[in-house]
């Protein structure tokens, strides 16, 4: 009785909170201590980093504007608001599944975040907080506008995410990225409009 009632409390618990969001989004006395992997658990980030040397890092490197902005938008892009499920936070773009989407052009991310890993130890930045300030880097190359910028995400590892649940954010369009992930008989963009 007692491993069943752990068993169906869990289940219950997992029932009630699953679409809250991260664990650090519950309020009160009665929030467990346990992480539970279901609640995509990232550890906290450093902000306490030279981001104009990260910037300028960034900037000098052998990155184009164009695998700054998408390697920040495929790492943003995969957040529901409907559960807060996904995004920047974690940097779970650098692992399975996410990596080996076809959106997110599996032979090019590794390249990138190859690059950007080195300059997030360089500078002790998380490699999350470097993916969305790259993102910044390019967006301000393109256009001559600041784009402001708050450090502080963290890196989630493999322990911490459930791979096979991540499955479900695949994107199978993209209108931003003029992506299909077959041939639908409409396109990207009036997918992403409906």
């Amino acid at each position: 009785p007692d491993i069943f009632s752990d068993i169906f409390s869990r289940a219950w618990f997992k029932l009630l909170h699953r679409d809250m969001g991260p664990k650090v989004r519950y309020l009160g006395p009665e929030v467990p201590e346990e992480e539970l992997i279901w609640q995509d658990p990232v550890p906290l980030g450093n902000s306490d980093y030279d981001i104009v040397a990260l910037k300028e890092s960034i900037s000098n490197s052998e990155l184009t504007i164009t695998e700054m902005v998408e390697t920040a938008w495929s790492s943003a892009s995969t957040f529901r608001s409907s559960d807060m499920r996904g995004g920047a936070n974690g940097a779970r773009i650098r692992l399975q599944p996410q990596i080996s989407w076809l959106a997110n052009k599996p032979d090019q991310l590794s390249r990138i975040l190859d690059i950007l890993e080195k300059l997030s130890i360089k500078h002790g930045a998380s490699v999350a907080d470097t993916i969305v300030l790259a993102g910044n880097v390019g967006i301000e190359k393109a256009s001559g506008i600041p784009v402001p910028f708050l450090p502080g995400r963290g890196d989630a590892c493999a322990e911490q995410t459930d791979a096979k649940s991540f499955d479900v954010l695949e994107p199978l369009s993209d209108g931003f990225r003029n992506y299909l992930k077959q041939n639908y008989s409409v396109s990207p963009e009036e997918m992403m409009l409906d």
